[in-house]
């Protein structure tokens, strides 16, 4: 394993890639992989790669990746174009 590792170091530092770029391919590669076995559940990715959950969403929305039933989150339309009530202090 470690010789595929040091091969796989080798020919990103062979291809110009920077520190950042290879990090950020091989997160998002594992990332993608491991959210691929468990179907896209989030909650067991995030533990398999022991991150936070919030972390995970967070590398997913920067690297846009999109689990296999990953849910788009929006709020409901009557309940988007109300303003919010302010409460009444007591005086």
């Amino acid at each position: 394993m470690k010789d595929r590792f040091d091969g796989l170091v080798e020919h990103l530092l062979e291809g110009g890639f920077f520190l950042q770029q290879a990090i950020e391919v091989l997160e998002k590669s594992m990332i993608q992989g491991v959210l691929d076995r468990n179907k896209g559940n989030q909650c067991a990715t995030a533990k398999q790669l022991g991150i936070h959950r919030n972390t995970l969403q967070r590398k997913m929305a920067e690297y846009a990746l999109i689990g296999a039933h990953t849910r788009v989150k929006r709020k409901p339309i009557a309940r988007a174009a109300q303003p919010r009530k302010r409460k009444k202090g007591i005086a």
